[in-house]
């Protein structure tokens, strides 16, 4: 029996978690972002869609075709807790849970569903209880891989519930635009459509036809998504496993860029995520280990050591940031992800203080913890112990 692979993404994520806090602002034009020079709307509501405001767009666009748009600044924190509300909610279903996103998850229901006289129903009836306890609206994709299951939630929105099924791939997703299809970046998309390439009906026969331009436009991923499009492809659930030599959380970014201005918001979020859970489970770490994955899902890594170790996000992010500017600035960035490595408990480091070095660090912590308290009351970690000042003058 194939399995049930289950995709649950949240609608207007962010923005929605703005109407909860403001309900005044439901179907109004509102945008996530930042104003100003340079300002980039990371998401935007239903209705501002309407005008033709997308996500990416600089914000100064954004109001020439919705004078009346609402921009507000990211709250990442409570975005942060909405989120794991919604992993928590969908967790009491089943627990084979993977986040792909702080918005979205795969999930693998396939023995929940063989207990359900109706499984429309069932999901349907989960969607509203999400929605009833927590505010926040969801799309379900249902199909037999996580490729069918993504593309099946990205069909109805907001609040849709879409199965597709073997026999029903040609049906729901050959007619699509190119640019729906998962996995078909912002700059592939011209590319194959300069090829004749309009739908994913279109895609699907250049490929079995063993288009040769199309070959040198794709490359081996043809193959892949031949598979896919033709019912094939992981049906694997990744579950969280607990893992005391390490601490991480990734987000998928709402559309691929290169602008560090957007990035940046996402590294702040990451660190403070990374911190609380560190300093939840007791834990400092000499290691940050900072992941990119570009728009063709190539993953890249690179990590930097210190001496003393430490769960600030202050820190966390400095080196995050030095890790970023010094290896990804000119990649067109899809993922990101920030890991605390090579952990050791709070009271080992207290073993580990000699009586020589215990008056030293005292005085370090206590001005450690000043500086934090000015940084976040600034919101922006701009201050730092002489000390954190790397020797080749990078933040």
């Amino acid at each position: 029996m194939a399995r049930v692979i289950v995709h649950i993404d949240l609608n207007a994520f962010y923005v929605r978690c703005e109407e909860i806090k403001n309900p005044s602002l439901e179907n109004q034009p509102v945008a996530v972002g930042n104003e100003g020079r340079g300002g980039i709307v990371t998401t935007c509501s239903y209705t501002a869609r309407k005008y033709g405001v997308t996500s990416g767009m600089p914000t100064f666009k954004a109001k020439n075709l919705c004078p009346h748009l609402i921009v507000l600044p990211g709250d990442y924190r409570f975005y942060s807790v909405m989120s794991k509300t919604f992993f928590k909610f969908v967790r009491r279903y089943t627990k084979n849970v993977e986040e792909a996103s702080i918005d979205e998850c795969f999930a693998d229901f396939t023995d929940v569903v063989k207990k359900q006289k109706d499984a429309i129903s069932f999901f349907r009836q989960m969607q509203l209880e999400l929605y009833k306890e927590t505010r926040l609206k969801c799309s379900i994709g249902i199909s037999v891989t996580r490729f069918l299951a993504k593309m099946a939630s990205n069909l109805q929105k907001p609040m849709g519930l879409t199965i597709i099924r073997k026999s029903e791939i040609k049906k729901y997703l050959f007619p699509l635009k190119i640019e729906a299809m998962y996995g078909v970046g912002k700059k592939t998309a011209p590319r194959l459509k300069a090829l004749g390439v309009m739908t994913i009906g279109d895609l699907y026969k250049k490929i079995n036809k063993g288009d040769v331009a199309l070959a040198n436009v794709l490359g081996k991923s043809q193959i892949t998504i031949k598979d896919w499009l033709e019912g094939r492809g992981s049906d694997e659930i990744e579950t969280e496993g607990v893992d005391p030599k390490s601490i991480g959380n990734s987000t998928t970014l709402p559309y691929d860029t290169d602008d560090y201005g957007v990035v940046d918001q996402y590294l702040i979020s990451l660190a403070q995520e990374v911190s609380g859970r560190a300093k939840k489970e007791n834990k400092l770490g000499h290691t940050i280990q900072l992941v990119v994955r570009e728009q063709n899902f190539k993953n890249h890594s690179k990590s930097t050591t210190l001496d003393n170790p430490f769960n600030d996000w202050t820190t966390i992010y400095r080196q995050a940031k030095r890790l970023y500017l010094a290896n990804f600035s000119q990649v067109t960035v899809r993922l990101v992800g920030i890991t605390l490595q090579n952990l050791i408990d709070v009271k080992e480091m207290a073993v580990q203080m000699s009586l020589f070095d215990y008056e030293k660090y005292e005085e370090e912590s206590a001005t450690k913890l000043l500086i934090n308290k000015i940084n976040r009351s600034l919101k922006k970690p701009l201050l730092k112990r002489a000390s954190e000042v790397n020797k080749d003058g990078h933040n």
